[in-house]
């Protein structure tokens, strides 16, 4: 699905429990991806730079998010970062997007959304490579 690199897509679950990740992973299985976690945002950002990943998914605590969104910020990565939640709100979906989140996406997570989010979110990053 991406076009930095001919290998599978690369997505890393951030701050997400154990369900999400399991809903996450069933939804996007028809992109191929492989799936790494990352327990801290610096282990986040270390391995995003290292594997060169497609997206994070991000839960949806504020706190956790907006750190990681500043760890990228600072580097200088062009990582599209997708909060995740449990259910929707929309507080929390402007929330996020206002502190620089690609996208916001809550379960349950039905293929076709998924294909839409992830085709967005490496979109954006492509064009801020241009």
């Amino acid at each position: 699905m991406s076009k930095r690199n001919a290998s599978p897509s690369k997505f890393i679950f951030h701050e997400l429990n154990e369900s999400l990740a399991a809903q996450l992973r069933d939804a996007t299985s028809d992109c191929a991806p492989k799936f790494y976690s990352a327990r801290s945002t610096s282990e986040c950002v270390a391995m995003a730079e290292r594997l060169h990943a497609d997206v994070v998914f991000c839960g949806s605590e504020p706190a956790e998010y907006r750190a990681l969104l500043d760890a990228v910020k600072r580097r200088g990565l062009h990582l599209p970062v997708v909060v995740v939640s449990r259910l929707p709100e929309i507080s929390e979906w402007l929330d996020a997007l206002d502190a620089g989140a690609v996208d916001y996406c809550a379960a349950p997570f039905e293929h076709q959304h998924m294909q839409w989010l992830i085709q967005t979110a490496l979109l954006a990053s492509q064009q801020a490579l241009a």
